[in-house]
């Protein structure tokens, strides 16, 4: 790979222009514009764009998505029963997981400066580990663009559906995964204790993360955060654990939820939030004020749970940011960071910077700040992923 000069890009508000030398797809050196010789290097002109670090989707469906194809109109019920039974009625019909459509949308993230996705794949005795399948190949042609994580995930139970536990463990015996997933131990299976020991064990005897889908709500949701705690304390899980959406934090009193709190933070238990629809959204100020580790994903993009989504991760700080009311610059950039280093802690991962000797992921923006690039949200000006330009405006520029 060739040296890449970037040159003339601003690394905050009202900051100079610098100069970024990448070599071996890592920032080498970072100096006043004009400064850096560097006459073998391939130039790219930043024209004074705001240089800033990629974005990680920590929770996503994209063996779900109907992206890149003809409209598909929503026809599921209103409640969490009624999405999981249509999105299982529908994907025979309509071929899903479908590899192209997965493939269009890691690329449509990428291009808008997400460089690391956790995606949850459906398994369940119909799919079988076929999702996990076709997901990893389509992750493995685009390695050079987006790094993807994935998560086994039992979308319409585990108890309530024989012949998934096992699956799950020859899931992570095959290493086709390094996560595995749990949903709403008490509300969807009936039996909270079941559920969690027979993900945690999975979890201990394979060296395994956890990623458990907690809808939820009140103190039912209070109560499986405590057992989720109880459990990571005493398997030594500490920082190998997130709970995605658990809205429940915000619904029980005061008292009960800083207690709660406690827990999630001695635990290293991170919270990981879409901010969808009308759910309640957490307070990340007060939540990491706390000591909780908050990450944020886009959720489903454009599937049979729902119509909406662009894999965008900038368009969901903006939600992020606009539902828990941040206005000022300095409020907005750490909404930001959620979507950054949130994201990356979650996943055991380092996050993305912009400094010497960091892998070179990172996108230009036409922005004064971060406040107005997730304000605003133009086209990536460009996108770099270990060095490599993976999209120019917006646009993805490689294959793979």
């Amino acid at each position: 790979m060739r040296d890449t000069l970037m040159e003339r890009v601003r690394l905050a508000h009202d900051a100079p222009p610098v100069d970024l030398l990448i070599k071996d797809g890592h920032i080498a050196r970072i100096e006043p514009a004009g400064v850096i010789d560097a006459a073998t290097a391939v130039r790219e002109d930043g024209a004074g764009a705001l240089a800033l670090p990629g974005m990680v989707d920590a929770h996503c469906h994209v063996d779900k998505t109907l992206w890149g194809r003809d409209w598909v109109p929503h026809s599921a019920g209103p409640v969490l029963e009624d999405r999981i039974a249509n999105g299982e009625r529908g994907r025979a019909a309509l071929g899903l997981p479908n590899r192209d459509g997965v493939r269009a949308l890691l690329q449509q993230m990428a291009a808008s400066g997400t460089t690391l996705a956790r995606t949850h794949t459906d398994v369940d005795p119909e799919v079988g580990l076929g999702g996990l399948k076709l997901v990893a190949a389509v992750a493995e042609e685009l390695a050079n663009t987006i790094d993807v994580e994935q998560v086994a995930f039992p979308q319409g139970g585990l108890l309530t559906r024989p012949g998934t536990a096992e699956l799950l463990e020859s899931a992570l015996r095959q290493g086709l995964v390094g996560c595995l997933g749990g949903i709403d131990p008490a509300a969807l299976e009936r039996d909270s204790v079941r559920h969690l020991d027979l993900i945690f064990g999975l979890a201990g005897t394979y060296g395994a993360r956890l990623d458990i889908h907690l809808h939820e709500r009140g103190t039912l949701g209070a109560h499986t955060m405590e057992l989720i705690i109880e459990r990571v304390l005493r398997h030594g899980l500490e920082g190998r654990v997130a709970i995605s959406h658990g809205v429940a934090i915000v619904e029980v009193d005061r008292a009960h939820s800083e207690q709660i709190s406690q827990g999630l933070a001695e635990a290293r238990i991170s919270l990981l939030t879409a901010t969808v629809y009308n759910t309640p959204v957490l307070p990340i100020a007060e939540l990491r004020g706390r000591g909780i580790n908050v990450g944020a994903g886009n959720d489903g993009v454009r599937d049979l749970w729902g119509p909406y989504g662009n894999g965008d991760m900038l368009d969901r700080t903006f939600h992020l940011a606009y539902r828990n009311g941040f206005r000022t610059d300095e409020q907005i950039a750490s909404a930001f960071d959620v979507a950054v280093s949130g994201g990356a802690t979650a996943l055991g991962r380092e996050p993305a910077r912009i400094e010497a000797g960091a892998p070179a992921d990172l996108f230009l923006i036409d922005a004064a700040s971060i406040g107005e690039a997730v304000a605003a949200r133009p086209p990536r000006r460009l996108v770099l992923k270990r060095g490599k330009v993976v999209a120019r405006h917006g646009s993805p520029v490689h294959a793979g």
